[in-house]
C-alpha cells in the first residue's frame, strides 16, 4: 500500500505541475500561492521518485529507499542552483527564501512517503 501511496503522489504531481505550467504559459490568471509555490513543493518529489524508481531498477532492490542525506544533498543543491546562482544569470529566476524551505518540505513528504512499513 505504501509504494501505491508514492506512486499516486507522483502522478497527481506531476498532473497538477503540468497544470499549473500549461496555465502560466497560456497567460491564465492563477493565484499568487500557486502561481509561485506550488511547483517548488512539487518538484522534489517528483524527481525524486523517479530517482527511486531509477534506482529500484537499476539495483534490482525493490525496498531500497533513498537515504536521507542524500535527500537534504538534493534540496540543498536546488536551493543553491535555482535560488542564488541562477538569479545572478537570468532574469526568469528569482531568489526566494520561500523556495527553498519548500523544496526541503517537498524532500521530507518523499521521505516519509518513500519508507516501507
Amino acid at each position: 500500500m505504501q509504494k501505491r501511496i508514492l506512486l499516486y503522489y507522483f502522478f497527481i504531481s506531476v498532473a497538477l505541475g503540468s497544470f499549473i505550467y500549461t496555465a502560466q504559459q497560456l497567460k491564465i490568471a492563477l493565484p499568487k500561492i500557486v502561481n509561485n509555490y506550488i511547483n517548488d513543493f512539487l518538484i522534489l518529489p517528483i524527481v525524486l521518485t523517479v530517482c527511486l524508481f531509477i534506482l529500484r531498477w537499476s539495483r534490482r532492490d525493490k525496498s531500497y529507499t533513498i537515504p536521507i542525506g542524500v535527500i537534504i544533498y538534493i534540496c540543498v543543491f536546488y536551493g543553491v542552483f535555482f535560488e542564488y546562482l541562477l538569479p545572478k544569470f537570468h532574469p526568469r529566476y528569482t531568489a526566494d527564501f520561500i523556495d527553498v524551505f519548500l523544496y526541503f518540505l517537498g524532500g521530507a513528504v518523499f521521505y516519509f512517503l518513500q519508507k516501507k512499513k
